[in-house]
């Protein structure tokens, strides 16, 4: 077991990030994995929704850490094929996946006032509803880490392009890693059938991006990958949240590509 540092004071922690950024930037998926389970140890974390990225970090995780650590958020809106592929990867890693929900209470509220399916009407009612059943439980299970890991590629949306393998995150205050932003859908796919990776049946079925059941589709011929995703909205406003960059100093954000 890679043991854990101590958690680093949050201004040191933030002057680390460019000579992290310049370090990973030249390094295979892989590497930046590893990478991070040695500088980090139990003080990071994946943060997993089990796409196929998703499924790949798992896989390159359990090779650099087999007591790395999993979070993942169940809003209660998942379709049963996640849960699926949760419990896969349970059984083939043997990983203990931390679930966090949202707050009972606040869904109750959001509910009771503005209906279970509030998402549809509004880009400021899906944002509330994301806020609730995601930002919220993402903040706590961040709560305490030094830097987490996530399944981000620059070629997934327009509102993706500029991610960088390390950045500085400052709403949550944390390094934030992003193994595979070079990474192409066509690479992810080979790594899963190499690797023999499980992956959620929804893949197969014309989904290649999986959110919520009911803010997610099935992608026709032609469409790019993410179309599916809260597909009555237009693509510049397609994040949940828990990808949108806050930091406005590019220096920060690691070296420009």
């Amino acid at each position: 077991m890679i043991e854990a540092p101590t958690s680093m004071d949050r201004s040191l922690l933030q002057q680390s990030v460019a000579p992290l950024a310049r370090q990973a930037e030249v390094m295979p998926a892989q590497d930046v994995v590893r990478l991070a389970c040695e500088r980090f140890g139990r003080n990071v974390a994946l943060s997993s929704s089990f796409g196929a990225e998703d499924m790949v970090l798992i896989d390159m995780l359990m090779r650099a850490d087999a007591n790395g650590r999993i979070v993942t958020l169940d809003t209660g809106r998942l379709p049963q094929e996640t849960y699926n592929v949760m419990d896969a990867a349970r059984e083939k890693y043997g990983v203990t996946i931390e679930v966090l929900f949202p707050q009972a209470e606040a869904v109750q509220s959001m509910v009771a006032e503005h209906g279970l399916n509030l998402f549809y009407h509004s880009v400021e009612f899906r944002k509330m509803c994301c806020g609730v059943r995601k930002m919220e439980p993402l903040k706590r299970a961040l709560a305490g880490l030094d830097a987490w890991i996530t399944g981000l590629r620059r070629d997934q949306s327009v509102t993706r392009t500029a991610v960088h393998k390390v950045e500085w995150d400052e709403g949550n205050q944390l390094i934030k890693l992003n193994p595979l932003v070079d990474w192409t859908h066509e690479d992810v796919w080979k790594y899963i059938r190499e690797h023999n990776v499980p992956y959620n049946a929804l893949h197969d079925r014309g989904y290649p991006s999986i959110g919520c059941g009911p803010c997610t589709r099935a992608v026709q011929p032609g469409e790019h990958e993410r179309a599916g995703r809260w597909w009555w909205e237009h693509p510049e406003t397609k994040e949940c949240g828990l990808h949108v960059s806050q930091s406005t100093d590019a220096t920060v954000q690691g070296p420009s590509s």
